[in-house]
C-alpha cells in the first residue's frame, strides 16, 4: 500500500464526492422523470423532494452495497491511490460525455469499469474479485429485467382493477400516489447509488491504513462520517437536476399516463430494494428505465419507442469498457508520471 500526505488524501476524498454530486446530477431524471413527466410536479419542486429522500437514505438501509464496492470488486490490497484516482476519472468523464450527449447510462457500472480497469491495469485480472464483479454485471440484465416484469404486471392488474372507473377520476388517485412512489425511488436511488461512492472512500482510508477496529488492527468498515457525507454530496447533486435526461426518460421511451407514472417508480423503487437488501450494486438508470418500458410495454408493443430504448441499452453495453479503458489510461498516465 502506498502512503500518501494527507493533503493528497482529502483531494481525493473530494474527487470522490464530485463523483456521488454528478452522479446525483446524472441520475436525478432517475427519481423525478415520471412525476415531472406526468405533470405531478414542476421539475424545482421535483428536485428538492428527490433530493430530500437521497439524503434520508442512510436511515433505511445498511452498507452492504458499499462493502460490496469496495472490497468485492477489486482486492481491497490492490488498491492504492492511483487506482482509486483512476477508477474516478473514467468514471466522471464517461457520466459527463453521457449527460452532453443526454443519454441516461449507469453512473454504477460507470464506477464499476473505472475500478476494474485501474485494478487490472495495476495488478492485471488476478486483483478482480470475480464473485463481486459478476453478481454486479448480472445486474445489468437482471435490474431493468426485474423493474420491467413488476412494472408490467402491476399496470396490467392497475388497468383491469379500474377498467370501471372513469379518467379523470383514476388520475385524480394516482396523482398523490405518484408522491409515494416518487419518494419510494428516491430511497432506493440514495441508497443503492450513494453507497457506491462510501464503498470507494472506506477503501482509500483502509489502503492508508486509517480504518482501525476496536481491537486497533486495520479492517474494513464504512464509518459513520463517510455514510453521512455521500449522502449529502449526492443530495446537493440531485439538486443541481439533470435536464437533459429527464426528457429522454419521461418522454421519449413511452408517454406516461398518471397510473403508469405511478408503477413505473413503484417497480423501479422495489427492485432497488430488493437489490440494496442483497448489497448488490446495481444500475438505478437501468431500473427505471426497464420500468417504464414495462408500462408502455402494457398498453401495447408500439407504445415503447423501441429506437431509443435501443441505444439506451447500447450505452448501457458499452460503460464498463468505455469507463475501464479511461481508468486503466488514467492509472497508467499517473504511475507514469
Amino acid at each position: 500500500m502506498d502512503p500518501i500526505a494527507f493533503p493528497l488524501l482529502v483531494a481525493l476524498i473530494g474527487v470522490a464526492l464530485l463523483f456521488d454530486a454528478l452522479n446525483g446530477m446524472h441520475d436525478a431524471a432517475n427519481s423525478i422523470a415520471t412525476v415531472v413527466a406526468t405533470r405531478v410536479m414542476r421539475p424545482l419542486t421535483a428536485v428538492v423532494w428527490a433530493a430530500f429522500f437521497n439524503f434520508i437514505a442512510f436511515l433505511f438501509f445498511g452498507v452492504g452495497v458499499a462493502k460490496t464496492v469496495g472490497s468485492g470488486i477489486i482486492s481491497p490490497d490492490v488498491i492504492d491511490p492511483a487506482v482509486i484516482f483512476g477508477a474516478l476519472t473514467g468514471a466522471i468523464i464517461w457520466n459527463i460525455l453521457t449527460w452532453l450527449w443526454g443519454m441516461p447510462s449507469s453512473s454504477s457500472h460507470a464506477l464499476i469499469g473505472g475500478l476494474v480497469g485501474a485494478g487490472t491495469a495495476k495488478a492485471g485480472v488476478s486483483g478482480i474479485v470475480w464473485s463481486g464483479f459478476l453478481k454486479t454485471v448480472a445486474g445489468i440484465v437482471l435490474s431493468p429485467t426485474v423493474g420491467l416484469l413488476i412494472a408490467l404486471t402491476l399496470m396490467l392488474f392497475i388497468a383491469w382493477t379500474f377498467r370501471r372507473v372513469a379518467a379523470g377520476t383514476a388520475d385524480k388517485l394516482f396523482r398523490p400516489l405518484q408522491l409515494v412512489s416518487s419518494a419510494l425511488y428516491s430511497l432506493g436511488h440514495g441508497a443503492n447509488d450513494a453507497q457506491k461512492t462510501m464503498g470507494i472512500i472506506a477503501v482509500l482510508l483502509y489502503s492508508q491504513g486509517m480504518l482501525v477496529n476496536e481491537a486497533g488492527d486495520t479492517a474494513f468498515h464504512i464509518p459513520f462520517w463517510v455514510v453521512i457525507t455521500c449522502q449529502a454530496a449526492m443530495g446537493i447533486g440531485t439538486l443541481l437536476g439533470g435536464w437533459r435526461i429527464v426528457k429522454t426518460m419521461g418522454s421519449k421511451i413511452t408517454k406516461l399516463s398518471q397510473q403508469q407514472g405511478f408503477c413505473a417508480a413503484t417497480s423501479g423503487a422495489v427492485a432497488l430494494f430488493m437489490a440494496t437488501g442483497m448489497g448488490v450494486p446495481v444500475s438505478t438508470t437501468q431500473t427505471i428505465a426497464g420500468s417504464i418500458v414495462g408500462v408502455g410495454a402494457a398498453r401495447s408493443a408500439g407504445a415503447v419507442r423501441w429506437s431509443v430504448a435501443r441505444d439506451i441499452l447500447i450505452t448501457w453495453v458499452v460503460t464498463i469498457p468505455a469507463s475501464g479503458s479511461i481508468g486503466a489510461l488514467t492509472y497508467l498516465l499517473t504511475r507514469a508520471f
